[in-house]
């Protein structure tokens, strides 16, 4: 791997670049590096030693060829909005930036399947479905302007993972470029197929250290015919945590489940104006989709059961406007929390659903501990929370603080049986987290999967784990 490199040494590999792309997408300059040399992590930096903008499979393919002959890493990104420093570059690398690759290459209605390059916006994707009719459900807080191969690499979820799924639920197949240059397509239309290994688990959630996705086959929904969304508020977190557990009992699953804290109710309703009660110490978002006549009573008996554990009041939208207004509650709670401090840290934390209020209070307990503002929203119905720092990463004592106290949630959340991540990913932010997470054993076996599959370590090293 490629750490320092002399001005020959980058005049000699630009030069070589410039064989494999045209000039005008290789980008070298370092006003034009700052972009791609962060992501949605908040104080991790790296600059590159240049960007490359590909368009082709073959391009791809050519690049990763000449890399894995000269051993220089390739980190591959999006749009950047990763929030694990996934795509944040190891020094001396190349980042290579597919937001290009940004085609919807077909909508087969007679089976469901939705083609696209890895550029794509995961919103355009939505649109493409929804205007024939259809549903793609995974639906990330960053999905107006993330990007499909960032969410296959990563495996994101969103607000309907509690029905839907993730992510990799949607998958069919893809094209992909090893590391060898080698140009391979995995999966295919079939809604049924056991032949081999599942190699599509392999690749999905590898956050760019396998593969190069170039196509994407995914699957879709008919939409659902109706949709009803409620608004439930409690005086406790615990009472929240019993009405989720209600429902799922009852039992209905609904399309959305999701929770705020006192501190985000009261940063959403300052930014956003939706009309939260800031005298609440949670609220509950919930919604529930399919036929008109279900619907309707999955949302009379999911406010039956909200009142019965003790919510102070539940609104159930009455139109169009009104539920996308309360939709905006929970969608908005990251840009209202980011505007609070200079610096905003998103974590992302899963425990089983039995674990739910006692994590939600440990976390507040630890933020009172270590004198930090921690706000707390996240899918309550999966058990996915999100405790955001809300902090300045030119404090140090305080970033050591913030440092501590993510430690400790982290510890906890794997005493109670939970995971370090639940949709964001591993990459540098949580990499030294993983063995007590799943074990040294699993770690071990993940390495072998990447030397066998890029033995000269040249994508995206350094995340998850070191080899």
């Amino acid at each position: 791997m490629l750490i320092s490199l002399s001005v020959t040494d980058l005049t000699s590999i630009c030069g070589q670049l410039a064989s494999i792309l045209p000039a005008n997408r290789i980008l070298t300059a370092p006003e034009d590096l700052i972009p791609y040399s962060f992501d949605g992590t908040a104080a991790l930096s790296q600059r590159p030693l240049a960007a490359v903008l590909a368009t082709t499979t073959e391009e791809v393919s050519r690049l990763l060829r000449w890399a894995n002959e000269t051993r220089l890493p390739i980190v591959a990104r999006g749009s950047g909005t990763g929030l694990a420093g996934g795509s944040v570059p190891s020094a001396g690398s190349v980042v290579l930036c597919l937001s290009r690759f940004d085609k919807v290459l077909e909508l087969d209605r007679r089976n469901l399947t939705l083609l696209v390059e890895p550029g794509v916006t995961t919103q355009t994707i939505f649109d493409q479905a929804d205007q024939a009719g259809l549903l793609y459900p995974p639906d990330p807080g960053s999905m107006k302007i993330s990007t499909i191969g960032g969410n296959v690499s990563c495996n994101s979820g969103g607000l309907r993972g509690l029905k839907y799924g993730v992510t990799k639920d949607y998958v069919m197949g893809f094209e992909l470029v090893l590391p060898s240059g080698e140009i391979v397509w995995i999966g295919n239309k079939c809604v049924k197929d056991v032949a081999g290994y599942s190699l599509r688990e392999v690749f999905i959630g590898s956050e760019g250290t396998l593969g190069i996705f170039t196509k994407i086959l995914l699957r879709l929904l008919p939409r659902p015919a109706a949709k009803r969304t409620l608004l439930a508020v409690y005086a406790t977190m615990e009472q929240a945590a019993e009405t989720v557990s209600a429902i799922i009992a009852h039992p209905i699953i609904p399309c959305t489940l999701e929770f705020l804290d006192r501190t985000t109710i009261h940063c959403v309703e300052d930014y956003a104006q939706v009309g939260l009660p800031r005298e609440a110490e949670a609220i509950l978002l919930m919604e529930t989709d399919g036929h008109a006549a279900v619907v309707a009573e999955e949302a009379e008996i999911m406010a039956q059961l909200a009142r019965k554990q003790g919510a102070l009041e539940v609104r159930i939208a009455g139109t169009a406007e009104e539920a996308q207004r309360l939709a905006t509650a929970r969608r908005s709670a990251f840009a209202a929390l980011a505007r609070v401090a200079p610096t905003t840290i998103l974590e992302d934390v899963t425990v089983p659903r039995s674990e739910l209020a006692g994590m939600v209070a440990f976390i507040q307990d630890c933020g009172k501990r270590h004198n930090l503002r921690i706000g707390i929203f996240g899918h309550m119905g999966d058990g996915n929370l999100h405790p955001t720092f809300l902090t300045n990463e030119k404090d140090e004592a305080e970033m050591r603080r913030v440092e501590l106290a993510f430690a400790e949630i982290v510890t906890e959340t794997v005493r109670r049986g939970g995971t370090i991540t639940g949709e964001h990913g591993v990459g540098l932010a949580k990499k030294k987290f993983l063995p007590e997470s799943v074990g040294g054993l699993n770690v071990e076996i993940m390495r072998n999967l990447k030397r066998l599959f890029d033995p000269n370590l040249i994508l995206n090293p350094g995340k998850m784990f070191d080899c």
